[in-house]
């Protein structure tokens, strides 16, 4: 058996894990990275990397059906589905160096590539090698999650970590779970040419503003997706070929199945309990600082923090956790200024709290403001009206936008910087941005503030009636 005794052992090598990695080592801390798996994690195999290569190659096979308002004649498009396929592996083979084992051994870390479990409050095995370590940082992300329905066990079930190794093209594509993932993979599949049934037991986007939702879903359903809520699935059943889902709504068959409906945290294996690691079906029990509870040498990142599952909250987390333990510098993690969006045409963004949200919370002192794609010029040109902002603002800081429309995942940044600062409004309506650009809608919302107050003000109408009159 080998021991290593290092300052800094991080198991998980996704988003999160290597954030840590990268930037502890190069500071000059000693680090051992564990792997079991796949260098990259879910977001660059399975998740965010491979799915919206799927989405781009789907939006090409859409844009030929949309040629017409430009003047340009309808192209129906011939899909070869593999190919597109061929296209996504080839994208993560371009991005995968960056996480690569001999780029991580390059930085100065040591890289073991076998699953890690503790063996006691200090120590870690992975395969033949014991790891004594200062600090620990757990971040070995999530798996989709396949619950035991009835008869699932008969039947071929694609997730996101096999979906994107299928090759034949689904005649009819039936998802269970209307989430993000959901919705994504049902449009990318309807415009790559299958059939497509979303099959949601509740909401479709249900975390969302429900009103920018509506516009997502009418985009889907009037492409031919349908979309079944408020449908759980009861029973599942099949055969060679074919797979039925029973729900209280009624029964639907189709030729494959992806089921979408949430995450289970990977901790399984790490044998937490003998590290004396806190922890519950979410994942690690910590403290805003991101530091278990019970064993103060470990740490977590990502979606095993227990809290929001996102590629971006990880990587986030891993900043927190270098300022933290390589350069023992106070740092909390925070969620107020952290954004989602749904991948989806139009996308749909959010960043702070929902219009519910604020409401309940700031009640009175709430303001809400809008502005509309359909008002913008480029959007106009572009011929890409669908879609609106709106942002909520208390004492003149914005606390929460929400953007469904084109781009919204771009920019929904401005906000997302917003928050994080505690900026005012004004710094948005002070920028001067290039005409005409999507981005003005951003500042035509933060205008949307302040013109009640200079255009509707009594005050404001007898100061320029004054100067008009009296000043030279």
């Amino acid at each position: 058996m080998k021991r290593i005794k290092t300052d800094i052992c991080v198991i998980g090598a996704g988003s999160g894990g290597l954030s840590v990695a990268a930037g502890a080592v190069q500071m000059g801390a000693k680090v051992v990275l564990i792997e079991g798996h796949k260098m990259g994690g879910d977001c660059l195999n399975y998740g965010c990397v491979p799915s919206k290569a799927l989405i781009a190659s789907a939006k090409h096979a859409q844009a030929g059906l949309e040629n017409p308002a430009f003047g340009i004649e309808e192209v129906r498009p011939k899909v070869d589905y593999a190919a597109a396929k061929d296209h996504v592996a080839q994208v993560i083979e371009t991005i995968a160096p960056v996480d690569s084992q001999d780029r991580f051994e390059a930085l100065g870390c040591t890289v073991i590539r076998d699953f890690a479990r503790f063996i006691s409050e200090t120590e870690v095995q992975a395969g033949d090698t014991v790891i004594e370590a200062r600090r620990f940082v757990v971040a070995t992300g999530s798996s989709p999650l396949v619950p035991p329905i009835e008869g699932i066990e008969d039947v071929e079930v694609f997730t996101n970590e096999t979906i994107f190794e299928l090759r034949e093209k689904p005649d009819h594509l039936l998802i269970v779970g209307g989430g993000p993932i959901g919705m994504e993979m049902a449009q990318a599949h309807r415009r790559l040419g299958c059939k497509v049934t979303v099959i949601e037991g509740a909401k479709a986007l249900g975390n969302d503003d429900p009103e920018l939702t509506a516009v997502v879903l009418d985009t889907l359903r009037d492409e031919g997706v349908e979309i079944v809520e408020e449908a759980k699935a009861e029973r599942i059943s099949g055969g060679k070929g074919t797979v039925t889902v029973h729900t209280p709504k009624g029964d639907f068959t189709g030729s494959h199945m992806l089921m979408a409906v949430g995450r289970k945290v990977n901790t399984e294996r790490l044998d937490l309990d003998a590290g004396n690691v806190a922890h519950d079906r979410r994942g690690l029990k910590v403290d805003d600082k991101l530091r278990s509870t019970t064993n103060k040498r470990v740490y977590a990142a990502g979606d095993v923090a227990g809290g929001l599952q996102f590629t971006h909250v990880a990587g986030y987390h891993g900043g927190v956790l270098v300022r933290a333990l390589a350069l023992a510098l106070p740092a909390k993690a925070r969620t107020d200024h952290i954004p989602w969006c749904s991948y989806t045409q139009p996308e749909l963004a959010q960043v702070g709290l929902t219009e519910a949200q604020a409401r309940k919370k700031h009640r009175e002192k709430l303001t809400v403001v809008r502005a509309a794609f359909d008002d913008n010029d480029r959007a106009i040109a572009e011929r890409k009206t669908k879609g609106f902002i709106k942002v909520m603002v208390v004492g003149g800081k914005p606390v929460g936008a929400s953007i469904v429309g084109p781009m919204a995942g771009e920019l929904i940044g401005v906000w997302c910087l917003a928050i994080a600062n505690g900026l005012k409004m004004s710094a948005i309506s002070n920028a001067v941005l290039p005409y005409p650009t999507i981005g003005e809608i951003n500042k035509r919302a933060a205008g949307a503030y302040f013109s009640p107050k200079l255009f509707e003000s009594n005050l404001v109408k007898t100061a320029v009636r004054f100067v008009q009159k009296w000043i030279p």
